[in-house]
């Protein structure tokens, strides 16, 4: 897998032509994902792994960072993988989750969505709203490597600059208008506990979307970051089966 400072890029194997476009979360990086990633290149699928901007760098980098911009690292990668494949596949986490409903929205041509522990709403929004304009304080606590196995890394920041709540609470308000233009076969994962994301997301998520082919899987053995989680290998093996059963070519 080659990285450099916007994507990991994985070249066509077996299955070259279907594409998946994987993407990490709110101040998280590339690491919460990359199993995922590499799990699907693994298997012959072109995969596209973005590295959003204002992350896996510092949080002062992130401060500057727009929500727009988010958008357009995973259009960028969504356009990388449509020149190579004839299929394509959207999977992210968390705030990752909310940027591939956002290429849903704008891309009826998506082949399918798979969302673990995606962001919807967050309890405290309008003052993320207030508050992010203002930048006062400066800095809000960040809750990171919620995981219920010990010792896992997600290299996530240690704090979120206040800025940058307004940046994902107005992403948040713009997916969460256009969700009824989600048509594509659905598969979300839902920990049943999440210190992160309140579990009713996904519940709204399957409920808001217009598929008529979605399926909403819980998760009893994981927390966040399902990704590096207890059920990591479930979820692995059940986005692989979703794509194979999905997949024109399959």
């Amino acid at each position: 897998m080659e990285w450099n400072e916007t994507l990991f890029e994985v070249g066509a194997g077996s299955r070259g032509r279907i594409g998946v476009l994987v993407c990490h979360g709110f101040a998280g990086s590339p690491r919460s994902v990359q199993e995922v990633g590499l799990c699907l290149a693994e298997a012959g699928y072109s995969v596209a792994l973005p590295l959003l901007t204002g992350h896996g760098l510092t949080p002062e980098a992130m401060e500057k960072s727009l929500w727009t911009q988010w958008t357009a690292d995973v259009e960028q990668a969504f356009t990388w993988l449509r020149e190579r494949c004839d299929e394509i596949f959207l999977f992210g986490l968390s705030m990752g989750g909310t940027l591939v409903l956002w290429l849903a929205e704008r891309h009826p041509d998506a082949a399918g969505l798979i969302t673990v522990n995606a962001v919807l709403r967050h309890p405290r929004e309008r003052t993320m709203l207030i508050l992010g304009r203002m930048g006062v304080p400066r800095w809000a606590k960040a809750i990171g490597n919620d995981t219920k196995l010990a010792g896992v890394d997600e290299r996530a920041y240690d704090r979120i600059p206040m800025r940058s709540s307004r940046q994902l609470a107005l992403l948040l308000r713009a997916v969460r208008h256009d969700l009824s233009l989600v048509r594509c076969p659905a598969l979300i994962y839902s920990s049943l506990t999440d210190h992160v994301v309140l579990p009713s997301n996904q519940r709204e998520l399957y409920g808001a979307i217009s598929s008529a082919d979605k399926t909403l899987i819980e998760l009893r053995d994981s927390y966040h970051v399902a990704t590096m989680d207890n059920e990591k290998e479930r979820i692995f093996s059940g986005v692989l089966e979703f794509i194979g059963a999905h997949s024109r070519s399959s």
